[in-house]
């Protein structure tokens, strides 16, 4: 098949044949994309609200969640996100399904994790980035679109519930906690942190329960609460 690229220039590497005497056109020309079977990529968003000031405690933290309409987790809260098109970088795609989902958009992202176990998602092998930003809520109009069955700010706590040591893996225990009084949600998720640390650093979140929380999305959530806690912590 022809190139993915119309401009392939930055792709010839030294110019010379490979050992079945192709050049990169040739090679191109023969090369089948199909021939392995290929996992789903996909973009989730974390995008919190605080009030006119955050502390390190996280107090007030909000993050906006939506419903899902459709199979899997279908009527659990989920973070906006989706598949990621063909030709569209990962945070467009972040940027995009944030706005199909809650009509949030232009917004600044960053992108803080992949989450990629093999059975995350019934319906192929499904790799996600994770994207998380800071908004002012007062200044977003949130609504519900595509297929989310609604959307809403919750708050959000996150409460450390035991550590230990084992095999040489640090485990921290978390109970998250999300709620919203006006569209009657209350659920709770318990996530696991296994980390090993040294020159070469190793660190997994977990989810252990997930309440009425979609897929891994609440161990997204903790990560993302931790990364701005430390930054919080080291500001102040």
């Amino acid at each position: 098949m022809p190139s993915f690229l119309e401009d392939i220039s930055a792709f010839y590497g030294t110019g010379e044949k490979n050992a079945a005497g192709q050049t990169l056109e040739e090679f191109l020309e023969t090369y089948d994309p199909y021939r392995y079977k290929n996992p789903c990529c996909t973009t989730d968003a974390v995008v919190f609200s605080a009030g006119k000031e955050l502390y390190p405690d996280l107090d007030g933290l909000k993050v906006l969640l939506v419903r899902r309409s459709n199979h899997p987790s279908i009527g659990y809260w989920a973070l906006p996100g989706g598949f990621v098109n063909l030709r569209e970088n990962l945070e467009d795609t972040a940027r995009r399904e944030l706005e199909e989902e809650t009509g949030v958009s232009g917004i600044a992202v960053e992108q803080f994790a992949c989450y990629g176990d093999y059975d995350r998602d019934p319906r192929a092998r499904v790799i996600t980035t994770a994207y998380m930003a800071l908004v002012d809520e007062d200044q977003i109009t949130v609504q519900a679109g595509d297929d989310a069955a609604d959307a809403a700010w919750c708050t959000v706590s996150l409460e450390e519930t035991g550590k230990k040591t084992e095999d040489g893996w640090f485990f921290v225990d978390y109970r998250i906690m999300l709620a919203n009084d006006e569209k009657g949600i209350y659920t709770t998720a318990a996530v696991r942190k296994k980390e090993r640390t040294g020159l070469i650093r190793e660190k997994k979140y977990e989810v252990a329960e997930r309440g009425i929380t979609a897929v891994d999305h609440a161990a997204i959530i903790v990560q993302a609460m931790e990364i701005l806690r430390s930054r919080l912590r080291h500001v102040k």
